[in-house]
């Protein structure tokens, strides 16, 4: 569905940060990997037809389409058709909409054209039972009131397993597989620290070539410092989310910190934006550009993360 345009009670409607010139020339030409928009099963901020054409004068590559829910690599053909010059991809995460850890709705979503794969996120073991708590006034994700009203209607398949008593699970090694075949990007959802680890070694074994560490400052995962730095070396990129600080869920100089630390030839930038009460999301990338630079990073740095990276990723 398309969101809402905003009202006078509309949170999208509060002023946000406007990124500066120079930032905004230091991420031209990269592409934004994790962005939430209609038509979706919850509120956003901007449908897909309209950020293509703000990509497009704002002088990014492109974006990919996310959903916790639904496949998007249909949507993301109609939209570089619709808006050219702007490079749409689409996505598949693996949460029980898709019928969870599905080797046939990979490879349907790899034949339909799509780039990315995210292992499971709001049906993670992970997600499902993670009691951490966000530092207090961060926003909770548009997500979680989704998944308790399915909850309180009746409607809770169980969490979507990757690794058993004798490690990754079979049908985990397929979907693995098939990522190599087609030379998909593999994303690690809201796996936990010792998931992730055992599903990219996993990866790297089968041939997987593209690896992203999803946001792991997030709440549910908080990878410590040195486990970023153990999955770097096995050629994965840490993905620095701009929501995560920017919605308070953790502070701007631990994730600068971590970057630093892991170097920024291993990380990626990507927003994570599409919520209404947020930034558009065509700023993400900027905003986050700027704050980096303010933090002392170099604007090579900031370019290597923004663009070079994200191209890589693109494919």
């Amino acid at each position: 569905m398309t969101a809402p345009p905003p009202g006078p009670a509309d949170p999208s409607a509060r002023p946000h940060p406007t990124p500066s010139a120079r930032a905004r020339e230091l991420v031209a030409g990269g592409y934004d990997t994790h962005v939430h928009i209609a038509p979706d099963v919850m509120p956003r901020r901007v449908d897909d037809l309209t950020l293509a054409r703000r990509f497009r004068e704002v002088g990014l590559a492109g974006f990919v389409l996310k959903s916790h829910y639904l496949p998007t690599a249909e949507r993301a053909a109609v939209v570089r058709a619709a808006v050219p010059g702007v490079d749409v991809l689409g996505a598949i995460t693996l949460n029980r909409a898709v019928g969870g850890m599905n080797p046939v709705a990979v490879e349907i979503a790899a034949r339909s054209g799509a780039r990315l794969v995210w292992f499971p996120t709001v049906d993670s073991v992970n997600q499902r039972t993670s009691r951490a708590q966000a530092p207090a006034g961060a926003k909770p994700p548009l997500w979680a009131a989704l998944q308790r009203q399915l909850r309180e209607e009746g409607i809770e398949p169980p969490p979507v397993e990757v690794v058993g008593p004798d490690g990754v699970r079979p049908e985990v090694m397929d979907v693995l597989r098939l990522i190599a075949k087609h030379d998909l990007v593999l994303a690690t959802g809201h796996l936990s620290a010792g998931e992730i680890l055992a599903v990219v070694r996993a990866a790297t074994s089968v041939g997987v070539r593209r690896i992203v560490v999803t946001h792991p400052e997030f709440t549910s995962q908080r990878l410590t410092v040195e486990q970023q730095q153990e999955l770097a070396c096995l050629g994965a990129y840490l993905e620095r989310c701009f929501t995560t600080p920017y919605t308070g869920k953790v502070a701007w100089e631990t994730m600068i910190e971590n970057i630093r630390r892991v170097g920024p030839r291993h990380s990626v930038l990507s927003s994570d934006l599409g919520q209404p009460g947020n930034p558009p999301v065509e700023d993400g990338l900027a905003l986050m550009a700027d704050r980096l630079l303010a933090a002392g990073l170099s604007e090579d740095e900031v370019h290597q993360m923004a663009v070079t990276n994200t191209v890589h990723l693109a494919g």
